[in-house]
C-alpha cells in the first residue's frame, strides 16, 4: 500500500549537509528494498500559488498554508501497513523534521 510521508519545516530548503547525507542514505534503503516510488523537495508556501477556478471564479491567492509549519518535501512510499510507522520514525530521523503520514490513493 502507497503512503506519502510530508516532511513539516519552518524554512524551505534548510537542511544541512550532514541531513541531506542521511536522506541519500534512506532513499538508498528504500531503493533497495522497491519501496521509494518518488522522493522530492519542493518550494517555499511563501511563493505559492492557489488557483480556485470553481464555478469560472478565476480567483489567485496566496496559499492558505502560510503558518510557521509547512510541507517543504515528500516521499511516496509502497510498503505494507505494518512497515509504515517505522519507516516514518526512520524518515523523521534522516531529515530530522516531523513526518505527516498519510495513505497515498491513486
Amino acid at each position: 500500500m502507497k503512503h506519502i510521508f510530508f516532511v513539516i519545516d519552518t524554512e524551505s530548503n534548510s537542511g544541512n549537509q550532514a541531513e541531506m547525507a542521511a536522506i541519500d542514505a534512506f532513499n538508498d534503503k528504500l531503493k533497495s528494498e522497491s519501496k521509494l516510488v518518488l522522493a522530492a523537495g519542493i518550494g517555499s508556501s511563501k511563493t505559492a500559488k492557489l488557483f480556485d477556478n470553481r464555478q469560472g471564479a478565476n480567483l489567485i491567492e496566496t496559499s492558505s498554508l502560510n503558518g510557521p509549519e509547512f510541507y517543504s518535501g515528500f516521499w511516496i512510499i509502497d510498503a505494507e501497513p505494518s512497515e509504515i510507522e517505522d519507516l516514518a520514525r526512520q524518515a523523521s530521523l534522516a531529515c530530522n523534521r516531523k513526518i505527516e503520514v498519510r495513505a497515498f490513493l491513486a
